[in-house]
């Protein structure tokens, strides 16, 4: 289906100009050439065609505009034409007359005559002509049923005017657009592809004198929408070149399956909340393999460890990201038991390398348990990971003060957006079976059981194994099976989201002796699954599955068995498998569920045949145009190319099943599961014709012996007749999912192209890069509509997956919303922000290629193999998809129906290193696979010209059968003309450091050579090579536009042997047919950089033209002339014709000659007399030769010049060449080194800017951020910490004060400033001063007790200042963080409110839960923090303000640009670069230093300068700088500490110490090592006294000292000192941040700020310092403010201008002119390197040197920055009473429950000094009563929160070995048991810096004062020193829960040693000071002392009820016996009384 649009007139134009029309539908617009100088009528005559793929609706609208064109300024509409094509899809043709409207919508008189035609493929609308057909071979009948809609495939009748001569193609006018993705004249002609014309999301082709006449004009393609329009590139070859011809892949080597080196640093920090009682706990740290435990903690399950643990590995990458971290708890680990596990948190590698700085830094791990997956958190680990990678530069965080994050839940060890609360789930891998197994077996076997039994068997026992999260399941064994059915899954159960991200599936051959894997499979879970709001869990299948791997051929000994294995790329297709994934969630809380995690195995049902999708039949066919540069190696036996799919085409070791095959065809299609398996195996090659007479598949070339193209290759003779292959297959039709692949790439290929056409501009500081980024945007917006459009297609498809459904749904939403986002990004991009929105698209970018890349495969993948004897010699692999043919463009394989250059490359590990960079074979190829119904149009893309020749057939009926060979009966003679100028940077091949190198150029079958040029990276040979006679077959014009491409190698020549190969790069000639003129604009061509490739590295650059000039009828006679040589001494050799080299003008380059340092030996001879020849485009100066090097090695002479003419264009400027030579005796010179100065651009004079007014830095302040701007011409790094920013206004004298005493009025909010774009710090900045003096101090939470924490001057000392600096450090981070934050989110917030249209304050934040949860928390965080501040400033007004210095968490040199302000240091090299790019370093090639400088400027020079006052004109431009004479020095280095150093002895620490080593002299600090640490605090300062320039080289080594043997280097870094000496940033002395004359903060220098104020203002020629009153003072044009009082040591005050001066010099880089930043006092921290290990790390030291001349007053003794001496304390904690305690006894007797209560307690880290009170006995009531003292004398380092504590390890450790841990106090409650190991009750840990108040009675003690202990009022015992109070024990139940288990009345009092000596006590109840004992209750006692009384209490207590009773009824029985008793008496008394 197609619309067509004939634009032919439009009248009644006004005026005169030039005019263009846009013709728009469905979003994409065709724009017209231009018309120049048209007057009322513009006759545009093209002809547009829109292929569509669903029909054209009634109410959809054409659009056409038609506007005045403008080089200059944006295109004016004249007016629009909108029509509804109601009538055009009724009726299918309609031609239209009628006026145009303005923006207002109103009818103005210019008139349009439009020409619409729509076709749809069933006929209904409209009629196709005939010549939009192509001719069907031998399809007369139309047999083949019509399904494309192939944009070649039309002979519109559309006029073709306004097309150069030979464009057209297909007769089809080539449409213009405004020239999006059209490389200009600049860039080797590359236009579009005619397919590419009518893509709908890309531009249509620009004519090359279209563009060349309109756009070149005004540099910044004015007229033609820039925006769109694609400039050059450094490689040529970039973009999709030509109509018919792919891009070819210039990078050779594959480089996946490579060793690299790794190293993996973790530090278990501490644990927490382990689930268990009284437990002593391990945790063991695994990597794969390897194992390492940190020590045991007894009695403890918050245990502290800071362990350092380092892991080495040389592995690929694929295999070391796949590798399993897993951490362990074990508890009571010991030598007898391995323990048992507590908890296992485990994620892969990659996973953390994919982190942002590749690390976790102090993260918590979840434990989870493996066994019980309902039992939940087990427990967490505190712990830093960090995956160091080689040249990976990781940024640690300052470690000196960290502070306890307590907030768990704020920080776990996750993923950014994976949720804090993961679930456990299940997932489900099934296996069903699989197709195509090759032979595992040797046949030998096989055929004798055959001749015996009979039986065929199948030579492979298949199985699978399942890799995840370091578990493996197997199925089980299908024995001899090629096609092995299993129908099994085998179960994993792990947490979700899992923290691994791939499963490796494999298919292994089980084998007696080992089994060996066939092919492997990885399944990336990120591709299968989707974490968004609309997300799905992961999903897979059912779906086919291909693997490769090495070839099928059967050995013994594969030697590629690692491709088997998923290490490098496949080289032959192995097997498919039919797999599925799925993911179930469970709910731990139900009954049922299994609880293990162990890996199951479980039968599953078959699924039917047609879940898999339909099978169709596919045909591929392929010609091969081209076979040259082939090998000399096979060079001498005949030739043949092989083309595989799957198994099919495979000859020598598919396994043939023919029958099955024919069976299938025969049932048509039928589909029973052993037909179809079987199907892939049929050996297509087989000859057997079938019955319903179809083609027999042929998928080799035939044999043919090659011949001799030169000395290195061969080539074979296809000339005319091309020879073809053609297979069918039969696969499931699942063609939907590559072709949305294919959309998506086609999207990011134009991207790309445009993003590097971005990068090119802005590299070479062309105009308008902001406009040609907006074009990429704006394609990129198309393409993502059109994707929505287009892949909504096949719905209902068979065989479509789940994962299909929702991939789909996924892929529109994100396509969606990144084209909104495009549309958003395009209108914010402005000049300024081009850099960022530059970052933001490549993310969508990298978003773009991860959404292409298909899971589910379909079609396998194509291989071509040239076999040679047989025997397979190279490949080639082609995805299957880019070849795959569709009728929506957009839809078909990048490379399909077109010629694309192949290069074949050595199988394996053959193809790594330098046989990987060779070419085996380079193949022009041509490549169409499709459904074999859709086969007419295969041959479309072929060049034209060919008549086909097909293999003579015994069917007469069959016409369509594919032909065997094309046979070209058109050629074209032409000559090619290769203008060789220069290559730069090129590879050093040979050991002194250089190469000799020659080119050799191919095109065709033909190849040429330059001459060789000797001992040079960068060769100008300046040669024009003429290829005479160059056959071409096809069509004249399609070679016009699509020449084949010139390939360009590189060699170095060498006396003996062979050359040796330096880097390859591809050509594409500008074309002149014999019927074009040869002049502008295309021709002369310019000369271009090409990159050249060696392997995957780049090896240089170089710089060339070439053109191909037709031969017509007249001969060469007709072509241009060529001039002869001109360089009697160069003979023959054809010079670059003049047009063509660059036109050149005449500079100067001044040289300064410093000296030259470190020469290594030449020849083992030392340099002794050293020069240095500096040449530039062969002219060039000699320095002065050093007499003595020892002596002296620096020049004599500074300044030399010579003048040399170079290029106008800056770009083209060749190399600058650095040599030394040694000259020895004889008139002998050797070389000792070389330099290539790659680019001048950096040395080029640019004349100062008298207009500008100068400022170095203004100071904004805006929106609450302040912004430092940069002016002027020096690079300032700033630093970030300077403290009140200046505030700048303007005075009319023109004077600028700064004033230095904050403005009480402006109060900010806190600021963020970045100070500079080279410095990556931030500052948080107050602007008020006293308010930023309090902020510093330590943060309090609410209800601390303030208490001056250091008030005493005396009481500080160096470290004050350091910690106090790091604080600010860590803050500035963190305000860094939340305002990079705040930014982020508001951007995000923008971009979803312009998509949604709503406003952005209504927004919630786009992206996932997690990550919003986590975004919110540290908001939270920061307001907390910030809201806290505010407090604190409040409460904080009388703290002294501690002075800080500057803590930079990198080197100074990287701060400040090297320090080559004005020195520049060269590198000299001599040997030869490492083949390997990723093991071979530069650094070993060094041989020594070059310090100088260049200055390069056009002649003539302005004489302004020159006649400056005090001008030198020996110096040049290089005036006032410093003299070279010898200086003596003093060098004074502070080594404050080492931080994560690698580990260098067996235990895993190491003892280090310090060597420092400068010149001869060396200092080694080995007496005091430090014992078992990795990170040791030195505190050391080290004079030596040096002369420079001798002894310049600083190196600081750290080493571990060895009781036996030498001492091994940890890790060296190496100072410059003679770059920093004179540099101007003055980084001799740091300069304070306030001057002092006594005290911790004493002004270091011995020069005053004032003397060095005076002194740069000297040298800087300025007017100043003066000083005035009111404490002004004056430099240049400047005025500065401050203090002008200073207080002495007895407290007086004075007055001072040193003040001032300081102000001045913080300040100094605003001094116009000369200002630049001076070094502040400051700590530097520098990677310690090893060159056993190059380029990892292997630790950091913090350090700072200072050097004094020796020539000036000495300064001061060196300040004592010793380690601070812990503090002495004594801890006396008194246990008064303990209530509540849980009752675990019964009593013997009774059962009633009672405790024997007892208290222990010790301090973390001293467990063997654990304290126990005596036992109460028998509490009933959970009551104790002890008044029992604790005593525990302990260390303590204030600054650092930590306990010191000296032990040694073991009996067998040499020495103690030093520990710092948090100071926490432990107490726990127990149970004495006199038989049994008593039982634990319960504990408490209280840090002793931060734990709650006490309890005033034991009622208010609650459980809440350890759970919500964040929010409760906290206290340091070093702040209260006495703190009384009742606190909980708590334990766990079995359900995990916290539970209250007793509470205890406890006293705490710290005491300093020597107030503890004055006043002493006893421990428990002892002298002195005794406590009185405790009044505990009789219940209490012991059973033996009165067991009555205790039985009595007891059952008093148990039966009061009873005894009551009993005891009324004792007496009620007795009243009533003794009534018995004397009632007698008493009757008988009664009786006889009364009777006497």
């Amino acid at each position: 289906m197609a619309l067509l649009v004939h634009l032919k007139t439009v009248r009644d134009l006004r005026g005169k100009g030039d005019r263009i029309a846009k013709v728009t539908f469905r979003g994409l617009s065709f724009y017209t050439c231009v018309l120049e100088n048209c007057e009322d009528e513009a006759r545009f005559d093209e002809m547009f065609r829109w292929p569509i793929a669903s029909r054209v609706d009634e109410n959809e609208i054409l659009e056409l505009q038609v506007f005045n064109y403008s080089k200059i300024f944006t295109n004016r509409v004249i007016g629009t034409f909108r029509m509804v094509l109601q009538k055009v899809a009724e009726e299918g043709q309609l031609e239209v007359t009628d006026t145009l409207i303005d923006d207002n919508n109103t009818a103005i008189r210019t008139s349009v005559t439009v020409d619409i035609k729509y076709t749809t493929m069933d006929g209904t609308v409209g009629v196709w002509s005939d010549g939009e057909f192509l001719d069907v071979p031998g399809d007369p009948e139309g047999t083949f049923q019509f399904e494309t809609d192939s944009l070649l495939s039309g002979h519109s009748h559309g006029s073709g005017s306004g097309v150069s001569p030979g464009r057209s193609i297909h007769g089809i006018p080539t449409f213009r657009k405004a020239g999006k993705g059209v490389f200009s004249a600049m860039k080797l002609h590359k236009t579009k592809s005619s397919r590419d014309d009518h893509k709908k999301d890309e531009p249509a082709t620009l004519d090359m004198e279209d563009l060349d006449r309109k756009a070149l004009r005004l540099g910044g393609f004015g007229g033609l929408d820039p925006d769109c329009i694609s400039l050059a590139s450094v490689t040529a070859v970039t973009t999709n070149v030509s109509n018919k011809r792919s891009k070819p892949d210039i990078k050779m080597e594959p480089s996946s399956g490579r060793p690299v080196d790794y190293q993996i640093s973790i530090t278990v920090v501490e644990a927490r909340q382990l689930v268990g009682l009284n437990m002593d706990p391990v945790v063991c740290v695994e990597i794969g393999e390897d194992k390492k435990y940190t020590s045991m903690k007894e009695s403890t399950n918050c245990p502290y460890y800071n362990e350092y643990f380092v892991f080495d590995f040389h592995v690929p990458p694929d295999v070391m990201f796949d590798k399993i971290l897993k951490l362990s708890v074990i508890h009571s680990k010991n030598l007898l038991r391995s323990g048992t596990l507590v908890g296992t948190f485990k994620l892969d590698v990659g996973t953390v390398y994919s982190q942002p700085e590749h690390q976790f830094y102090h993260k918590w791990a979840m434990l989870s348990d493996p066994d019980d997956i309902t039992a939940g958190c087990k427990g967490y680990i505190k712990c830093d990971i960090a995956v160091v990678g080689k040249g990976d530069n990781i940024k640690t965080p300052h470690k000196a003060n960290e502070t306890d994050e307590d907030d768990i839940e704020g920080n776990l060890l996750l993923p950014e957006g994976v949720p804090l609360e993961r679930q456990w789930a299940r997932f489900y891998v099934k296996i069903y079976r699989a197709e195509g197994l090759p032979k595992m077996n040797t046949s030998i076997m096989a055929n004798v059981k055959k001749a015996f039994i009979g039986e065929n068997r199948d030579l492979v026992d298949p199985y699978v194994q399942v890799v995840f999260a370091g578990q493996r399941g197997k199925t089980s064994v299908q024995k001899s099976s090629y096609e092995p059915i299993w129908n099994e899954q085998v179960v994993f159960t792990e947490m979700f989201p899992p923290l691994c991200k791939r499963i490796k599936v494999q298919i292994r051959d089980s084998d007696k002796v080992n089994d060996v894997a066939i092919g492997t499979h990885f399944i990336d879970l990120r591709k299968i699954a989707n974490d968004g709001d609309k997300g799905f869990l992961p999903t897979m299948g059912p779906a086919w599955v291909n693997m490769y791997g090495s070839t099928r051929h059967y050995t013994l000994i594969d030697e590629h068995q690692d491709l088997n294995e998923g290490l490098g790329e496949g080289v032959s297709f192995r097997a498919r498998l039919l797999i599925s994934v799925a993911v179930e969630i469970l709910d731990t809380t139900s009954t049922e569920i299994v609880s293990s995690t162990e890996v199951q195995v479980e039968t599953v049902s078959n699924i039917s045949e047609s879940a898999t999708g339909k099978i169709e039949e596919f045909f591929l066919f392929g010609s091969f145009l081209e076979a040259t540069m082939i090998d000399r190696k096979i060079g001498d036996k005949p030739i043949s190319f092989e083309v595989t799919i799957g198994n099919y085409g495979n000859q020598i070791d598919g396994v043939s099943k023919p029958t099955a095959a024919k069976k299938k065809k025969k049932e048509g299609g039928g589909e029973s599961d052993e037909e179809e398996s079987e199907l892939i195996q049929q050996n297509s090659s087989e000859d057997e014709a079938d019955d319903d007479g179809d083609l027999v598949s042929v998928s080799s070339t035939p044999p043919m012996k090659p011949v001799i193209t030169d000395r290195n290759y061969f080539h074979l003779p296809y000339f005319e007749k091309k020879p073809c292959i053609y297979i069918k297959s039969w696969w499931q039709d699942q063609r939907r999912r590559l072709y949305n692949s294919n959309i998506m790439d086609k999207i990011a290929d134009k991207m790309e192209e445009g993003l590097n056409d971005v990068q090119e501009v802005i590299k070479t500081e062309k105009a308008y890069p902001e406009r040609r980024l907006r074009g990429v945007l704006e394609e990129l917006s198309t393409g993502c509509n059109r994707f929505v459009t287009l892949a909504n297609k096949d719905q209902n498809q068979a065989g479509r997956t789940k994962l299909d459904k929702e991939r789909l749904k996924s892929c529109m939403r994100e396509m969606e919303s990144m084209g909104q986002q495009a549309k958003l990004i395009r209108s914010q991009v402005k000049r300024n922000t081009v850099r960022d929105k530059l970052k933001m698209v490549q993310n969508f970018l990298h978003r773009l290629r991860f959404l292409a890349d298909e899971p589910q495969h379909s079609i396998p993948d194509v291989f071509v193999w040239m076999m040679s004897n047989n025997k397979r010699v190279a490949y080639a692999r082609i995805p299957s998809k880019d070849i795959l043919y569709s009728i929506v463009d957009e839809e078909t394989g990048k490379d399909c129906g077109k010629v694309k250059a192949v290069f074949l490359r050595l199988p394996g590990k053959k193809g790594f290193g330098p046989a990987g960079w060779t070419v085996q074979a380079k193949m022009e190829i041509y490549l169409w696979l499709g459904l074999n119904k859709q086969r007419k149009d295969f041959l479309s893309g072929l060049p034209n010209g060919f008549e086909e020749n097909k293999a003579p057939r015994t069917s007469p009926c069959l016409q369509s059968v594919p032909p065997v060979s094309l046979v070209y009966n058109m050629k074209q003679v032409f000559q090619l003309r290769a203008h060789m100028y220069q290559a730069r940077s090129l590879f050093a091949a040979d050991s002194s450091g250089l190469s000799d190198p020659f080119a050799r150029v191919f095109f065709s079958t033909h190849s040429q050579v330059t001459e060789v040029l000797s001992e040079t990276l960068c060769p100008t040979w300046d040669q024009l090579l003429v290829f005479e006679d160059v056959e071409l077959f096809g069509e004249a014009g399609e070679l016009r536009d699509d020449p084949p491409i010139i390939v360009v190698e590189v060699y170095d020549q060498d006396t003996v042997g062979k050359a040796e190969f330096i880097g390859r790069t591809f050509a594409k000639p500008i074309t002149k047919m014999c019927d074009e003129h040869y002049g502008p604009p295309r021709f002369p061509p310019q000369l271009e950089y090409y990159q050249i490739y060696r392997g995957n590295s780049t090896a240089g650059d170089l710089l060339a033209a070439f053109e191909l000039l037709q031969i017509g009828q007249g001969g060469r006679a007709e072509l241009p002339p060529i001039d002869g040589p001109t360089d009697s001494e160069r003979g023959p050799i054809l010079p670059v014709p003049m047009g063509i080299r660059p036109i050149l003008s005449r500079y100067r380059i001044e040289v300064l000659f410093w000296g030259l340092r470190d020469l290594r030996r030449v020849n083992l001879a030392l340099v002794d007399r050293p020069r240095v020849d500096i040449e530039c485009a062969g002219r060039g100066v000699q320095s002065a030769l050093i007499q003595n090097y020892k002596k002296n090695p620096n020049f004599s002479t500074l300044v030399k010049w010579f003048e040399v003419d170079l290029p106008e264009n800056e770009l083209l400027h060749p190399p600058l060449n650095v040599r030394v030579v040694d000259c020895r005796a004889f008139g002998r010179y050797t070389l000792v080194g070389s330099h290539a100065v790659t680019s001048l651009r950096r040395f080029i004079y640019s004349p100062p800017d008298k207009t500008h007014n100068n400022w170095a830095s203004a100071a904004r302040l805006m929106n609450g951020y302040m912004v430092l701007t940069n002016g002027g011409s020096h690079s300032r790094p700033c630093s970030p910490y300077s403290r009140t920013p200046p505030r700048t206004f303007s005075r009319p004298t023109g004077d600028v004060t700064v004033n230095m005493d904050a403005d009480p009025s402006v109060r900010k909010m806190d600021t963020v400033v970045k100070l500079d774009a080279t410095s990556d710090a931030v500052v948080k900045v107050d602007v008020n001063e006293e308010k930023e003096e309090k902020k510093k101090k330590k943060k309090k939470k609410k209800g601390e007790v303030e208490e001056d924490d250091e008030t005493d001057e005396s009481m500080l000392d160096w470290w004050s200042k350091y910690f106090a600096s790091i604080e600010t450090l860590m803050e500035i981070l963190r305000a860094h963080e939340a305002a990079l934050a705040e930014a982020e989110e508001r951007e995000d917030q923008e971009i979803a409110a312009e998509g949604a249209d709503i406003k952005p304050d209504d927004l919630p934040v786009k992206g996932s839960k997690g990550k919003e949860k986590s975004r919110d928390k540290s908001r939270n965080k920061e307001k907390k923090k910030s809201h806290h501040a505010g407090e604190e400033t409040e409460k904080h007004s009388s703290k002294p303000k501690v002075d800080e210095l500057l803590v930079y968490n990198k080197e100074l040199e990287a701060e400040y640009d090297n320090f080559e302000d004005w020195l520049h240091t060269f590198n000299l090299y001599r040997g030869k670069a490492g083949d390997d790019d990723e093991a071979a370093l530069d650094d070993d090639r060094i041989v020594g230093r070059f310090k100088g400088s260049m200055c390069m400027y056009k002649l003539p020079l302005s004489e302004e300068i020159t006649r400056e006052v005090g001008f030198d004109p020996n110096m040049g431009m290089f005036q006032s700088i410093p003299h070279n004479d010898p200086i003596n020095v003093l060098v004074r280095v502070f080594v404050v500490r080492a931080t994560d150093l690698h580990p260098a002895d067996v235990n895993g620490k190491a003892d280090p110490y310090v060597v420092i080593k400068l010149g001869k002299s060396e200092l080694k600090d080995k007496e005091n090592y430090i014992s078992k640490q990795l990170n040791p605090v030195f505190g050391k300062a080290f004079d030596m006294e040096a002369t420079f320039p001798m002894e310049s080289m600083l190196t600081v080594s750290v080493y571990d000292w060895d009781l036996v043997g030498t001492d091994d280097l940890i890790g060296e870094t190496k100072i410059d000192l003679e770059n920093r000496f004179y540099s101007k940033h003055r980084a001799t002395c740091g300069i304070a941040n306030s001057y002092s004359v006594h005290g911790y903060n004493v002004w270091r220098d011995p020069m005053k700020p004032s003397q060095i104020l005076a002194k740069l203002c000297k040298e800087g020629k300025l007017d100043g310092p003066h000083y005035g009153p009111g404490g002004r003072v004056k430099v240049a044009n400047r005025v500065f403010m401050g203090a002008t009082e200073i207080e002495d040591e007895n407290g007086l005050k004075k007055q001072t201008d040193e003040h001032l001066a300081l102000t001045v010099l913080k300040h100094w880089e605003e001094i116009p002119r000369v200002g630049c930043k001076l070094i502040p006092e400051h700590v530097e921290t520098r990677p310690l390197l090893n060159p056993d290990h190059p380029g990892i790390e292997q630790g950091r030291i913090e350090m700072w040197v200072d050097m004094f001349p020796m020539d000036m007053p000495a300064p001061g003794p060196a300040i004592d920055i010793s380690p601070r001496k812990p503090k002495n304390f004594e801890l006396r904690v008194i246990i008064w009473n303990t209530d509540d305690v849980v009752l675990e006894d019964d009593a013997f007797m009774t059962g009633e429950k009672m405790s024997d209560i007892y208290v222990r307690g010790w301090l973390k880290g001293q467990q063997e000094d654990k304290q126990d009170t005596d036992v109460h006995y028998h509490s009933l009531t959970g009551e104790g009563n002890f008044n029992w003292r604790f005593v525990y004398p302990f260390d303590y380092l204030m600054a650092e929160e930590k306990i010191v504590i000296s032990k040694k390890e073991s009996m067998f450790s040499w020495d103690e070995t030093e520990y710092k841990i948090p100071a926490r106090l432990t107490l726990q409650v127990w149970d004495a048991d006199h038989f049994s190991a008593d039982d634990f009750l319960g504990a408490i840990e209280l840090d002793l810096n931060r734990f709650p108040r006490g309890a005033k009675t034991a009622k208010q003690c609650s459980i809440n004062m350890v759970q919500n202990q964040a929010e409760l009022p906290c206290i340091s015992i070093f702040k209260q020193k006495r703190v009384k109070g009742w606190w909980p024990f708590v334990a766990r139940d079995e359900n995990d829960e916290m539970e209250l288990t007793g509470k205890v009345e406890a006293e705490l009092h710290l005491m300093s040693a020597e107030e503890a000596e004055k006043s002493p006590v006893g421990l428990g109840r002892n002298e002195p000071d005794p406590l009185e004992k405790p009044n505990r209750p009789n219940t209490s006692l012991s059973w033996m002392l009165s067991p009555v009384r205790v039985v009595c209490i007891l059952v008093w207590r148990q039966y009061k009820l009873h005894c009551a009773l009993l005891l009324g009824a004792v007496l009620g029985l007795l009243f009533l016996g003794l009534l018995f008793f004397s009632l007698p008496s008493a009757l008988s008394y009664k009786i006889f009384n009364v009777a006497g």
